[in-house]
């Protein structure tokens, strides 16, 4: 997820999820990462992204256990053949653990099978437009025993029997596509089949996102931003064949968000043009947006410009109150970016997309109406808000932390 940071309570809730798993034995309680372990800066056991590298394919589309955290994140929009329209999350993350020995079934045993270095977190959700309803689940566990884990070649990244897998040959280059992607819960699932359709879109500084100004707190952070999708989605007791476009964002790193930081607002849109956006608001204490935001503009031939944050705007025109969690969300926004010529409303498609899982967020289907250079222009994408405070005093205390 795209300035995505998506760090700081991801790996705290991966680790201590991950060491109650139902899957494996009990974990002494020292296992639990304490939150000053993931946001402190002084973390010397993992690598940091401290300048552009070249980056390597099929390779990087794998796991960097060097680094503290990574993701693959999945989103996308996909319509049956009699006009149900549906969008999708499936994101994996893996978080290295702290103190790996205390996950092993007798602390320092090397020989256990349960010893675990990364302990892995996946959601999976679906939202039905025409319906107006989220479906969300998620699920967590250790890299033991095959539990979940990922791999490049041939590609696979997994938690237990939700996957996305290569479902071609390995080859050289970027060919891990065709992708498969399939996941259920209770009456939902997907059984998805992507392809590539666009080149790999580095983004930042040729792969390199600054999240604030201090040396290596960024990550490395690709995205390819429009495969064509095809597949089945199942919603109760009705199977559909569906087709529409995906994107995923890849990133890992081992820094955290900037003081003064507490969330942001990202949106990832596929226009109708065959331009692709991808814009990301890193949002402070006040309510202002950071220098640090950032996005990137895709063009038809795949061409790709770099956004600074003087170089877009995004300002929410309303907002919605979940009535579960109590927290406020802009649920529609105008969007300008003058050196393109675009002047754009982004609106969900249905308020209700929050997810109350681990941590409480707002993720979902958006539409995209409005102008480039004084010419029609629609289209569809994704929108991820996080750090928006709950306020209802019978909800259960939640972090403010955002979640990628």
């Amino acid at each position: 997820m795209a300035a995505h940071v998506r760090r700081c309570v991801v790996t705290t809730v991966v680790a201590a999820c991950a060491a109650c798993s139902p899957s494996g034995p009990a974990v002494p309680e020292r296992a639990t990462l304490e939150l000053g372990d993931v946001l402190g800066g002084a973390d010397t056991l993992h690598a940091r992204a401290w300048a552009p590298r070249p980056f390597e394919f099929p390779a990087d589309h794998g796991p960097h256990p060097e680094f503290r955290t990574e993701w693959w994140y999945f989103t996308g929009n996909v319509t049956s053949a009699d006009g149900r329209a549906f969008g999708y999350q499936l994101t994996f993350f893996r978080s290295a653990l702290a103190d790996s020995a205390s996950f092993a079934g007798r602390s320092g045993d090397e020989s256990s099978e349960w010893r675990a270095r990364h302990a892995y977190m996946a959601h999976f959700a679906v939202s039905d437009l025409g319906g107006e309803r989220i479906h969300a689940a998620e699920r967590f566990a250790r890299d033991a025993l095959g539990l979940a884990g990922a791999r490049a070649e041939p590609f696979r990244v997994w938690l237990e029997d939700w996957h996305a897998t290569g479902a071609g040959p390995a080859a050289p280059g970027n060919d891990i596509f065709p992708l498969r992607l399939r996941a259920h819960a209770g009456d939902v699932a997907i059984d998805l089949l992507l392809e590539q359709g666009r080149p790999i879109a580095l983004q930042g500084e040729a792969g390199l996102s600054r999240k604030g100004p201090e040396p290596g707190n960024a990550s490395y952070y690709y995205s390819i931003t429009r495969m064509p999708t095809t597949g089945t989605i199942r919603v109760g007791r009705d199977v559909m064949d569906v087709r529409g476009r995906s994107w995923l964002d890849r990133e890992w790193s081992t820094s955290v968000l900037g003081d003064g930081l507490v969330g942001w607002d990202w949106m990832a849109l596929q226009l109708g043009d065959s331009s692709d956006l991808m814009l990301y608001r890193l949002r402070r204490h006040d309510g202002l947006a950071d220098p640090h935001s950032a996005g990137l503009h895709v063009a038809d031939d795949g061409t790709t410009t770099p956004l600074h944050a003087a170089d877009f705007s995004m300002t929410a025109t309303r907002t919605w109150r979940s009535p579960a969690s109590g927290a406020v969300y802009p649920v529609a926004w105008r969007v300008q970016v003058p050196q393109h010529g675009l002047d754009i409303d982004v609106t969900a498609a249905f308020a209700d997309q929050e997810l109350d899982l681990a941590v409480l967020y707002w993720e979902g289907a958006v539409r995209v109406a409005g102008h480039r250079h004084g010419e029609r222009v629609d289209g569809r994408g994704y929108l991820e808000m996080t750090g928006y405070r709950a306020d209802t005093p019978q909800r259960r205390p939640r972090p403010a932390w955002p979640l990628r």
